[in-house]
């Protein structure tokens, strides 16, 4: 009996009931697959490309068959540029796709590479938001350099989600209002994360793609379960309301205006920004409107407490957001927030080390950040070396942890506001001291290993720091 593995990271990991409404995809992958081949499905939280490759992939291989097919499911976590453990830059990742197909191979298995599916989030014009940036397509490359067989899940999903539209496709994710779901009785916004409905549906249509594929052996999926298509979803109870604009305009209100709590007034968010805050016990929804436009709603819990995200994004510049709650008696008067939207963030300026200039063994980065930049990331080659939190005033600056050779380096900085970052500032830095090949290095070492002490004080002197 061959089978299916599943390798990847929380959206296709299988869930317990009592993580509902959260489902992962790879747990419905048994429902389009022939009863004579099995489904393994070994996704796991926050697995990246590279820790599930040194963690989890050698008991893998040691179990594989030929015949096996197995799906390498990343790209969905490697891309947080702020999250030194999780982020890989393009090469990095790519490389580490190659390593997967070529170990998989080596087993006599059959490497099938995904793309990450897409996330819930739509541009004002109504199309899907790209927020994988270019991880699909390093995937897709990967594929077509290796010959492995390709599911490009963030195509079909990004299809998906442009046919469900913004009013009807956050049925298909882990996004609940406050009070809706007992497992998230504050509300749950989870526009990455599936629910039942959404898994399966991503689910059949990784089968339908795995039986289209000629790099995939037919007999595995069962073509007439794939043919199956769920109902169309119905619409989201915010976009059901009806005339809400009677609210925003009634002349009797009751009770108090509804509160926000975040963000605070005046605060720079993201286009993907949500609100959270409180309204009084007894207000059963909340309506939100921009001049005099109605934007949305959400459910308001027993204890009063609110959270809302529009599936549409916003758009760049200032804006005040007007909330409205309805009661038994009436409409409560109207809370006000006013935000500016940033989709745009400027590059950090380095003032260390200087363009072109000397830094020590263990250098110092160091430079200002335009208002809103929570940290700046350090890259070297495409990989992250280094991440400095930025002060409220725009400050930054850290030491790198590791001794430097001597030598001639090019660094990128970048800055990043909540899930976006700038373009790189590049600055080239020499690093001073004794190069390796120098005598003053070769003679110290000839006749012993290098001293673990740093920096050493030990005779006779061997270049370090």
């Amino acid at each position: 009996m061959s089978k299916i593995c599943i390798l990847g990271n929380s959206v296709a990991k299988s869930r317990k009931l009592e993580e509902a409404p959260l489902a992962g995809w790879g747990q419905y992958m048994r429902d389009f697959v022939m009863p004579y081949h099995e489904v393994r499905n070994f996704a796991r939280d926050a697995m990246t490309a590279r820790n599930y490759f040194t963690d989890r992939l050698p008991a893998l291989l040691g179990m594989l068959e030929p015949g096996d097919v197995v799906l390498v499911a990343f790209g969905g976590v490697e891309q947080r540029i702020d999250h030194p453990l999780r982020y890989h830059g393009p090469r990095e990742f790519k490389e580490f796709l190659y390593l997967y197909v070529e170990g998989i191979r080596a087993q006599g298995a059959i490497p099938v590479l995904l793309t990450p599916p897409d996330r819930c989030a739509f541009e004002p014009d109504g199309s899907v938001a790209n927020t994988r940036e270019e991880y699909p397509q390093l995937v897709r490359e990967a594929a077509a350099e290796t010959g492995a067989a390709l599911v490009d899940m963030h195509a079909f999903s990004a299809q998906m989600l442009q046919e469900l539209g913004p009013q009807r496709a956050r049925q298909y994710f882990r996004w609940v209002d406050a009070g809706e779901h007992p497992n998230h009785p504050d509300g749950m916004i989870d526009s990455t994360h599936f629910n039942d409905i959404g898994a399966r549906e991503i689910a059949r249509m990784v089968a339908i793609a795995l039986h289209n594929s000629p790099g995939v052996p037919r007999g595995f999926i069962n073509p007439e379960a794939a043919a199956l298509a769920p109902e169309y979803p119905p619409p989201a109870v915010e976009f059901t309301v009806e005339k809400p604009e009677f609210a925003l305009y009634a002349d009797m209100r009751v009770g108090n205006a509804p509160v926000f709590r975040s963000p605070s007034a005046g605060k720079l968010v993201s286009a993907m920004g949500k609100f959270t805050g409180t309204a009084d016990v007894g207000t059963s929804y909340l309506l939100f409107f921009e001049n005099g436009v109605y934007l949305g709603g959400t459910r308001v819990n027993h204890e009063g407490k609110w959270q809302w995200r529009r599936v549409i994004n916003w758009a760049a510049g200032e804006h005040v957001l007007q909330a409205v709650g309805y009661t038994d008696q009436g409409p409560t008067p109207i809370g006000t927030l006013a935000f500016t939207v940033k989709n745009w963030v400027a590059p950090p300026t380095v003032t260390s080390p200087k363009e072109g200039g000397y830094a020590s063994t263990r250098p110092r980065f160091a430079g200002t950040a335009e208002p809103g930049v929570t940290k700046v990331s350090i890259l070297e080659n495409g990989r992250l070396i280094a991440l400095a939190m930025v002060s409220e005033d725009g400050q930054w600056k850290t030491t790198h942890a590791h001794t430097w050779k001597p030598g001639t380096y090019t660094l990128d900085f970048v800055s990043v506001f909540s899930a976006i970052h700038s373009v790189p500032t590049r600055v080239t830095m020499k690093v001073h001291g004794v190069p390796e090949d120098n005598w003053i290095r070769q003679s110290a070492l000839a006749s012993r290993e290098p001293c673990s002490d740093n920096p050493c004080e030990h005779y006779p002197y061997g270049g370090g720091r």
